[in-house]
């Protein structure tokens, strides 16, 4: 009786308008929270689970840095958490928790590509797999031995939601008769990797984090960035600002940008790729740190464990580990949180969660949702 009548009730908020409620306030929910609106009743369920709402449900989520967490590996377990979305009615240095993303029973897992919400790794069995954590799907792709993913796309023209993999082989003695170079792999099509040359691009095997920016892959390799058309399937290499440091690119605001430590420990250099079409870059601002104060406050600063990402404002937020604490500054240099955590650092990869439901993952190898090695 009681579920006849919650079916038969009418949606709450009736006074709201459905256009308001629906595209104003639904849509701009976390993807948990949306989750649980949709049990409040049937017209919000079938409302939020439309392609047009999840598309635009997606465009609306903020996009986070992905930090790997090796503190649960004792405890037979491995995650991927991120930083929760900060209020704007915060306006002092909090302690925080940080965001739990996905949490895998397997200790031992590597982070390859992140792209629409996909999480793509490779798993202690060896296999590639591929996960979504918002709606909680996994697969296994059925790879031959010898591919290294370079990077993940979503392949635009065919207006089908394909997704596709770039990946590289090296000659080996695990695949002697085969061809050095890289392969393209379309997710669920049941088809092997279709090699496209490119021998010379094996450099990219160990740089991790491509960005994703006017249709292309970007890496940032030895003072260049190199370039991959995913229209075209062509490299090309492209100029990269000319400062000493590693560079890392991101994006921010409509524009290809570069962070650089251009002091080996207290400030980073922000650029914009002004005229990306013709390889202009412009230098933006300087984030100085304080790291005298944080240091005696934290610990000492780890350079190889800073990342530098976009807030939903466009501007410039730095993840910095100081001894056991993870840091957020801000672009004038003032600390925003802090996170403690001894075995937690930032990737090169971001996460921009979808609750779309793709076509492809229940044709991929041993698929399951919500089940191990999820916990």
């Amino acid at each position: 009786m009681a579920d006849t009548a919650r079916a038969r009730a009418p949606p709450p908020n009736r006074s709201l308008p459905e256009e308001i409620l629906i595209w104003e306030i639904l849509v701009r929910l976390p993807p948990k929270s949306l989750l649980r609106c949709r049990a409040v009743c049937p017209a919000w369920r079938r409302a939020t689970s439309t392609r047009d709402f999840l598309l635009a449900h997606h465009a609306r989520q903020p996009t986070l840095p992905l930090l790997d967490d090796l503190s649960s590996i004792g405890y037979g377990g491995h995650s991927l958490d991120t930083i929760p979305t900060p209020s704007p009615l915060e306006h002092q240095a909090a302690t925080g928790r940080l965001q739990s993303v996905v949490r895998f029973d397997d200790a031992y897992f590597r982070l390859f590509a992140s792209c629409d919400g996909l999480l793509l790794l490779s798993m202690a069995t060896g296999y590639l797999v591929l996960c979504n954590p918002a709606t909680r799907q996994f697969a296994r792709l059925p790879l031959l031995p010898g591919f290294i993913p370079l990077g993940m796309y979503p392949h635009s023209p065919t207006g089908t939601g394909e997704y596709r993999l770039l990946l590289y082989l090296s000659s080996s003695e695990r695949a002697p008769d085969a061809q050095a170079g890289c392969y393209i792999l379309s997710l669920g099509s049941g088809q092997l990797p279709r090699h496209i040359g490119c021998r010379d691009v094996e450099r990219l095997i160990n740089t991790f984090g491509s960005v994703m920016f006017h249709a292309s892959l970007h890496w940032h390799r030895h003072n260049v960035i190199m370039v991959f058309d995913t229209i075209t399937e062509l490299f090309r290499e492209m100029s990269a600002p000319i400062v000493p440091g590693p560079v890392n690119l991101f994006e921010t605001d409509g524009m290809l940008a570069a962070s650089i430590f251009t002091d080996p420990t207290t400030s980073i250099d922000i650029w914009m790729a002004q005229d990306y079409d013709n390889e202009v870059w412009a230098f933006k601002y300087r984030v100085n740190l304080p790291v005298a104060e944080l240091t005696a406050q934290f610990g000492k600063i780890n350079k190889r464990c800073c990342v530098v990402f976009a807030s939903s404002d466009g501007h410039a937020l730095v993840l910095a580990k100081f001894g056991d604490w993870l840091l957020q500054v801000d672009m004038d240099g003032k600390l925003v949180a802090s996170f403690h955590g001894r075995g937690i650092g930032p990737t090169q990869n971001r996460l921009k969660q979808s609750l779309f439901q793709h076509t492809f993952f229940p044709t991929l190898e041993g698929y399951v949702v919500n089940a191990s090695p999820f916990i």
